[in-house]
């Protein structure tokens, strides 16, 4: 569905994928859908507003990637 798109708009189909990537990845870790968040809080035995006030710092790093390999192509295409 993305791929023509992208590709008739000039992005190169492996940065887009990389992106789309690290956007779900994103989307696993943020409440309150996020299955992974359910998942460490069955095996650590805690409740969710404790984890997610712990993923907290993950979070914005993993935003701040996403920012950098989003804005700045060669990061993602540099082993290509």
């Amino acid at each position: 569905l993305f791929a023509p798109v992208a590709l008739e708009l000039g992005i190169d189909p492996i940065h887009l994928g990389v992106v789309m990537i690290v956007n779900l990845a994103i989307g696993l870790f943020t409440p309150p859908v996020g299955v992974n968040l359910y998942v460490a809080c069955g095996i650590g035995k805690i409740s969710i507003e404790d984890i997610s006030k712990g993923i907290i710092p993950c979070l914005v790093a993993m935003l701040i990637v996403l920012l950098l390999v989003t804005y700045i192509p060669a990061i993602s295409l540099m082993f290509v």
